[in-house]
C-alpha cells in the first residue's frame, strides 16, 4: 500500500508566514519531502491550488415535513501543475530509490478580490494546496494543506477612520403615568478594527426614571448564508463578547462613562465580497431597566487585517 511505502510526507513553505497566511497575487513556493521505504514507480507528482466557497443547510424532516436541503458552491480558481512527471518520450514511470526525496514547487495565487478564509455554521471559504502522488495501477494519494487567505481593504477610506455616534431615549409608563425619559448618547472612535483590538465606547446617560438602569455592550457577529441568486438564506447571530458599565441610579443626569469590549483574536475578518456567504459585525450598546424594554444603539463595524488609526480631532 502507498501509505506504508510513502512516509513522513511534508509540504514546506519558503515564506515564513504564521498560520500559512497569504494574500491575493502572492507567490507560494517551497518544497515537498517524503521518505520511500522501498524502490517505487511514480507516474507523476502533481499539485492543485483551489479556492472555493461552499454553503449547506437543511430544514424540515420528521413525519410531517419533508426534509429540504439547500446548498451552493462558488469556485474562485482551480490551478493544476506538475512537480514530477514520467518520461513522456518512452512512456515509462519514474523509478525512485528508497530514502528521502525532495522536490521544489512554485505557484501563484491569482490576483483578484477573493474573500478571506472562513469556517462558519453552515458554510466555509477555503483555499487548499493539494499534492498528489500517482503510481501505475494504484489510486492516487492526496496530501492536503489549507492556506489562510486574507484580503486587505483600503484603510485610508475616511468612513473607516471617522468616529461613530448615536443616541436614543425612552419613557417608562405605568398605567396613565409616564416618568421622565432615559436618554443615552454613545460614540465609538472609528469604524474599522483588527482582531485582538479593544473597542472603547464613550457614553453619556441621563436617567430621569425611578428605576436603576444598567448599561451593557455586546460585540455581535452575523453569519448569513445564501443559495445562488440569494433565493434562500439562513442567518446565525453570535455574541462574541460583552461587558457591563456602572449602574445609573434613578433621577441622575449627565453621567459620563466608558465601556470596553475586546474583539477576540480568533474573530474572522468581515466578508462582504462573497455572493453566498456574508459575515458582518456590530457593536450594540444598551441600557437595561427592571420590567422595561432595553434602550439600544447599534453601530456596524468592520473587522479587517490592517490597523486603522482614528481620525484626528479637528484643529481648533
Amino acid at each position: 500500500m502507498l501509505e506504508s511505502t510513502v512516509k513522513n510526507f511534508c509540504i514546506n513553505f519558503n515564506v515564513a508566514s504564521e498560520g500559512r497566511t497569504f494574500r491575493s497575487g502572492q507567490l507560494v513556493s517551497g518544497h515537498v519531502s517524503f521518505d520511500l521505504s522501498k524502490k517505487t514507480k511514480i507516474t507523476d507528482i502533481s499539485m492543485r491550488l483551489k479556492g472555493q466557497a461552499h454553503i449547506h443547510w437543511s430544514t424540515g424532516g420528521g413525519k410531517k415535513r419533508r426534509k429540504r436541503n439547500y446548498s451552493a458552491n462558488v469556485t474562485y480558481f482551480d490551478l493544476k501543475s506538475v512537480i514530477l512527471q514520467e518520461n513522456s518520450a518512452i512512456g515509462e514511470s519514474v523509478k525512485l530509490q528508497a530514502g528521502t526525496h525532495m522536490y521544489p514547487f512554485t505557484c501563484q495565487i491569482p490576483q483578484g478580490d477573493f474573500p478571506p478564509s472562513f469556517k462558519g455554521v453552515c458554510g466555509k471559504i477555503e483555499y487548499m494546496l493539494t499534492v498528489s502522488i500517482h503510481r501505475p495501477w494504484h489510486m492516487s494519494k492526496d496530501f492536503v494543506t489549507e492556506l489562510n487567505l486574507i484580503n486587505s481593504i483600503n484603510t485610508n477610506q475616511p468612513e473607516l477612520r471617522a468616529p461613530l455616534s448615536g443616541s436614543n431615549q425612552m419613557t417608562l409608563c405605568c398605567l396613565w403615568c409616564a416618568s421622565p425619559a432615559i436618554t443615552m448618547t454613545v460614540s465609538v472612535e472609528k469604524k474599522a478594527f483588527t482582531p485582538g483590538e479593544t473597542v472603547k465606547i464613550i457614553c453619556e446617560f441621563s436617567n430621569g426614571s425611578s428605576r436603576t438602569a444598567t448599561p451593557k455592550v455586546k460585540l455581535l457577529q452575523k453569519q448569513t448564508f445564501y443559495t445562488h441568486e440569494r433565493v434562500n438564506r439562513r442567518v446565525y447571530d453570535k455574541n462574541l463578547a460583552s461587558g457591563f458599565g456602572q449602574p445609573i441610579h434613578a433621577q441622575t443626569c449627565d453621567v459620563h462613562t466608558e465601556m470596553m469590549v475586546l474583539i477576540p483574536q480568533s474573530a474572522s475578518l468581515t466578508i462582504s465580497n462573497c455572493s453566498i456567504l456574508v459575515v458582518s459585525y456590530s457593536i450594540e450598546v444598551s441600557v437595561t431597566v427592571c420590567s422595561g424594554p432595553d434602550l439600544t444603539v447599534l453601530f456596524p463595524i468592520i473587522v479587517c487585517d490592517t490597523p486603522v488609526h482614528p481620525q484626528p480631532p479637528p484643529y481648533v
